[in-house]
């Protein structure tokens, strides 16, 4: 049975840029085994899954190569532009592995708006896992669990951030791995996930919402941020951060590359 795949670029910069996504809308006869097999084929940091043959809120399931996981920013963003710029429109909310998020389209930004809870966060000290994975040593580190485990290391200057050639082995040994620079509103950053298939993501929404749940930890109840990635690996990428009152806004804009057809 052939079955279409939009392949789509998320969070680009103008028309640049972004990370690759497959979005596959028709589910039907796909168990998890042949999910992750297209996932592992496709060879995209994530492809997502949509049901919404039921009616009701569209549920998703989200793969990289290796892994599934439960909660993901670039394909939520990805799946909600689909869903409401090809159809069938009017999607308000997505269910993933986490629960219920909510979407928005806004001109050209697609936001995905999710429940934000600081008690996920804890400062964390890692100056001798840095220095094992040849990092520089962080002004400061935290551990978010989303409910994967997200370690985020503050380093002292964009350079740093630019310059870091990671040792995977020691990254590997946990979800993922975000090291990032922040200059007033623009926050330079790049994320690192050996252990699901993905040695460096070009823009990571996930990794920004840890940030806020962090920042919030750490007493910035509410902020705006502008965060660019990607550069470095030939993707750059952007996203706009948004937090307060509880919830945690990523958004960006969406390009449709091509359809692929799934003989599956």
């Amino acid at each position: 049975m052939s079955r279409p795949c939009h392949v789509l670029r998320v969070f680009t910069r103008g028309d640049e840029g972004g990370n690759h996504l497959g979005v596959v809308n028709d589910v039907t006869g796909l168990d998890t085994a042949v999910m992750h097999q297209i996932a592992t084929e496709l060879g995209f940091s994530e492809t997502i899954f949509i049901d919404w043959r039921a009616g009701g809120t569209p549920r998703v399931r989200i793969f990289t190569p290796v892994d599934e996981l439960p909660f993901a920013g670039h394909p939520l963003v990805g799946a909600a532009w689909s869903l409401n710029r090809m159809g069938p429109g009017g999607v308000d909310r997505l269910v993933c592995g986490i629960g219920e998020v909510r979407v928005r389209l806004d001109g050209e930004v697609t936001w995905i708006d999710a429940d934000l809870d600081p008690g996920a966060a804890r400062r964390s000290e890692e100056a001798a896992l840095a220095a094992e994975a040849r990092l520089p040593v962080p002004v400061a580190a935290w551990r978010v669990a989303m409910p994967k485990d997200y370690l985020l290391l503050e380093l002292g200057a964009e350079s740093d951030v630019a310059a870091a050639d990671p040792d995977m082995a020691v990254l590997a040994r946990h979800f993922g791995t975000m090291i990032y620079a922040r200059r007033g509103s623009q926050v330079r950053t790049r994320f690192f996930a050996p252990g699901s298939g993905v040695d460096e993501d070009p823009a990571t929404g996930s990794a920004a919402v840890a940030l806020a749940i962090a920042l919030t930890a750490g007493g910035e109840p509410a902020g705006a941020l502008e965060i660019d990635q990607g550069a470095e690996i030939g993707h750059p990428s952007h996203i706009a951060l948004r937090w307060g009152d509880g919830v945690a806004s990523i958004g960006g804009t969406v390009r449709r590359d091509e359809v692929r057809h799934l003989e599956v």
